[in-house]
């Protein structure tokens, strides 16, 4: 199945009182490259993460985001530090008595030590790994969050997938028609060319006097021939193009490959362009490089 490199994907998974929420897209890249932005206590889970995506995908840049909220009492804890709260309490007791305040009411003091935050510290989850059962349960519970985002992530890839096929696949079918039209150009081409060598050799026979050796113009005849002959880059380019179209039925990762085989076509017409000196042939050669092109363009969105 070939799959386009962007894709978007966004799930939600609540299990034992605790809900991720796990959103990726993808870009084009040559290799891949993984962004994960997630809570800090969920760092020992992201060699899992990582491997889980590089399961189903093998080029583009990936970003991930990863949201945890826990509606269970066990997972978030608050800490006093006491030694912060005696030396507050102390440096108020000295301002109130420095400035002949009274003593200073509970209820307020209270208040002013909630405002510090050295005091009264929030432990957001850094207590949910505690015990290995724990660990399982989040695990569990981010791995079904993952699954979930990946299926819509991969759903998405196939169908930009399937759409880039058929356009590649009808820009091939052209490709194919225009060298069946190539083909049939060539003789009349040879001829052609062969006929304005006679007339340039006599017209220099009749200008600067002399016979023309048959022979001899025979032989540069065959050399202009040879070098005008493109039966053999037509040849391998009907050979990249099988290639290309088996390419499209494998069911790995064949973006490279490819990327590879459209380079090679475009090597091949190039050669046919530089050979050719009729403007039949130029023109198809024109159009194919332009149908190359565009498959080139396609095949960079392809995994």
């Amino acid at each position: 199945m070939v799959r386009s490199m962007t894709g978007f994907g966004r799930s939600e998974s609540f299990l034992h009182d605790r809900r991720f929420k796990v959103e990726m897209k993808s870009v084009n890249h040559r290799f891949s490259d993984f962004s994960i932005k997630a809570p800090r206590f969920l760092n020992p889970f992201e060699d899992r993460i990582r491997s889980r995506l590089a399961q189903n995908i093998t080029r583009g840049k990936v970003d991930m985001w990863i949201n945890f909220e826990s509606f269970k009492h066990d997972d978030m804890t608050v800490h006093v530090n006491e030694v912060y709260a005696d030396a507050y309490m102390s440096a108020l007791s000295k301002l109130s008595t420095r400035y002949r305040l009274g003593e200073m009411p509970l209820g307020v003091a209270l208040e002013l030590m909630a405002k510090v935050p050295e005091i009264i510290i929030f432990d957001r989850y850094e207590s949910v790994l505690s015990s290995e059962t724990a660990r399982n349960e989040i695990w569990e519970n981010l791995s079904e969050a993952l699954d979930l985002a990946l299926a819509q992530f991969n759903q998405m890839r196939e169908a930009e997938g399937e759409a880039l096929v058929r356009d590649m696949e009808k820009h091939h079918s052209r490709i194919c028609e225009l060298i069946k039209i190539i083909r049939k150009r060539v003789p009349f081409h040879l001829e052609e060319q062969s006929a304005r060598l006679h007339e340039r050799v006599n017209e220099l026979m009749s200008k600067f006097g002399g016979n023309p050796d048959d022979g001899r113009l025979l032989t540069e005849v065959a050399i202009q021939a040879d070098k005008s002959d493109i039966n053999e880059e037509l040849a391998r380019l009907e050979s990249h193009l099988k290639q290309f179209t088996n390419t499209l039925g494998e069911e790995h990762a064949i973006g490279r490959k490819m990327d590879f085989l459209v380079q090679e076509m475009n090597r091949e017409v190039n050669t046919i362009g530089s050979k050719s000196t009729d403007i039949e042939l130029t023109k198809s050669v024109v159009e194919l490089k332009s149908l190359i092109e565009k498959i080139r363009e396609q095949v960079q969105n392809i995994e």
